[in-house]
């Protein structure tokens, strides 16, 4: 690369910008290249930096170790607030069962890790870039390079560890898919009577039915008394004769009033026991100057507030039917708060929704502004909580979340908070994403140029022979073990088990395959469900492989 010294001469800040953009470019027009149906993803731009470092292109090491750490604070707090609002929801009973067997695969890999550094006797930094490596997973790879770190080991051990990771990469999609394959071999005869007890979805959705009170013990009581102790359930409508109204919660009932209802499944059954039966027709087919329309909270004086204090029902006459957050459906409750970009479907006339809409904000633009100052407010909370020393028994020192683990986790609480006072942790879905793509994309061009010439020295040997082989079953292990537990034993359908090994993995390539292999959103959900949870154990879990084994 004589040409490229004679260009740039002396290290200059330009060059090493030139460095990173063409790492960059590269890169991601490498992980456009698809091999059968899955294409190389992101991971390009790392194999662009190994080439391109082999071919003699360098930067400064005080640039390169500020830009990887900045890459990854971008990155892992970016998945953060993604992950944030639906992390303590995926805990639930309802994902329940498909977390514990992602949890499963999680401690099957580490489990796998701990057996090749005893028996295969490889180096603690090989084995941490197998892991990560070989489960495809880029943040825990930056978490066991800050706790190389943390316990001593210099640059040597950490561009080892890249290379590791580059050597185990490419099975650890392709193992993910192969498993696909396995487990449509498994529970075959079972797999419709199967797919017949996923028809009926574990995830309760909100629904709606009219009723008719024909129960005479309702007579004179109130919509309140009556309806209001069925929990998550919202009345809409009450139709009266030939009026359509929405009812008060002190509006006295009568045998024959018609009520359109909305709420979760056990809730309106519930309420069609209480009234005495369906109405003849289906209110939202009447005319009348009842309407609903979907209204934005993006007013900060009502952020944070629960239903109950904004009254919508006694100061606008209208009806909070359904909220729906971060693609979730939830019933509004008197002690739910709302949060900044909810979406509540107000039912009432069209003037009463207006006023609430201004009460509320109803602003789409303001869901187009990213809030800079409280972006980087949580990064400093997040570093911060990383450099805290935490003893743990049986360590010989105090362990640190880093640069990796402190802002995830602040940033999922931040997430799920959504917002303090006036200061709002929400960024838009195309910024989060762009915001995202560049962190790891400069961590990855880093880890790439930090590990060229290392990378090709262990590929062209029998060393380098080994550790692909331990790194194939570091990821061949644990997914194996995860099909015959979810179609064996959990009885799980196929789609729902590929869902499961892909975010299990946190495999996009593999879920791409998935979805293109099976119709129907069992896929997505599935791994949905698990990803939030699976993130952050990668990420803990390979620093602690790393403190406990050094």
């Amino acid at each position: 690369m004589r040409f490229w010294q004679e260009f740039c001469g002396h290290s200059t800040v330009g060059s090493q910008v030139i460095v990173f953009a063409l790492v960059a470019a590269a890169g991601l027009t490498l992980s456009r290249v698809k091999i059968g149906q899955v294409s190389i993803g992101i991971v390009g731009v790392l194999f662009a930096g190994l080439v391109l470092a082999r071919l003699g292109l360098q930067v400064e090491h005080h640039v390169l170790e500020f830009i990887r750490e900045f890459g990854l604070i971008l990155f892992v707090f970016s998945i953060g607030l993604q992950l944030g609002p639906g992390f303590f929801a995926s805990l639930r009973r309802t994902g329940l069962k498909l977390n514990v067997l992602a949890a499963a695969n999680v401690l099957l890999g580490v489990g796998m890790t701990v057996l090749v550094l005893k028996l295969a006797g490889v180096p603690l930094p090989v084995a941490a870039g197998l892991l990560s490596g070989g489960t495809t997973n880029t943040p825990s790879l930056a978490a066991a390079q800050q706790a190389l770190g943390e316990v001593g080991m210099g640059d040597v051990a950490v561009r080892t560890q890249g290379v590791a990771y580059a050597l185990a990469y490419p099975f650890g999609v392709f193992g993910v898919i192969l498993a696909m394959l396995a487990a449509r071999h498994l529970g075959q005869r079972k797999e419709k009577a199967l797919l017949a007890a996923a028809a009926a979805p574990e995830v309760p959705g909100i629904g709606r039915a009219s009723l008719e009170v024909r129960n005479p013990g309702l007579a004179g009581s109130t919509v309140g008394a009556s309806f209001g102790k069925v929990g998550g359930l919202n009345v809409s409508r009450l139709r009266r004769g030939e009026v359509l109204g929405v009812p008060a919660p002190e509006h006295v009932l009568c045998v024959g009033d018609q009520l359109l209802v909305v709420g979760l499944p056990d809730s309106l059954e519930q309420a069609r026991m209480l009234a005495g039966g369906e109405a003849a027709q289906d209110l939202r087919e009447l005319d009348g100057p009842v309407s609903n329309r979907r209204v934005i909270i993006t007013h900060r004086e009502v952020i944070g507030k629960s239903f109950a204090a904004l009254q919508l029902q006694a100061r606008f006459g209208v009806a909070a039917t359904r909220l729906s957050r971060h693609g979730m459906e939830l019933a509004p409750a008197p002690g739910l708060r709302v949060q900044f970009g909810d979406i509540l479907t107000l039912v009432g006339t069209a003037d009463a929704i207006g006023e609430a809409a201004c009460l509320l904000g109803d602003s789409p633009r303001e869901l187009e502004h990213t809030r800079v100052g409280p972006f980087f407010l949580g990064i400093l909370l997040g570093v911060l909580l990383g450099m805290v020393p935490v003893a743990l028994p049986g360590l010989p020192a105090s362990v640190r979340l880093g640069l990796a683990g402190g802002p995830l986790v602040v940033a999922i609480l931040l997430g799920r908070l959504g917002s303090l006072g006036p200061i709002v942790w929400y960024v838009p879905p195309n910024a989060g994403l762009a915001l995202r793509e560049i962190g790891i994309v400069l961590f990855l061009a880093c880890v790439g140029l930090k590990s060229g010439h290392l990378f090709f020295e262990y590929l062209t040997s029998l060393q380098g022979l080994v550790w692909m082989g331990l790194g194939a079953a570091i990821t061949l292990v644990p997914v194996m073990v995860s099909v015959w537990l979810a179609r064996r034993f959990m009885r799980l359908p196929l789609p729902e088990t590929c869902g499961l090994l892909a975010g299990a993995m946190t495999d996009p390539p593999a879920l791409a395959f998935a979805q293109q292999a099976h119709e129907g959103s069992g896929t997505s959900v599935a791994y949905a469900t698990v990803y939030p949870l699976t993130m952050l154990l990668r990420v803990l879990s390979a620093q602690m492989l790393v403190f406990l084994a050094a």
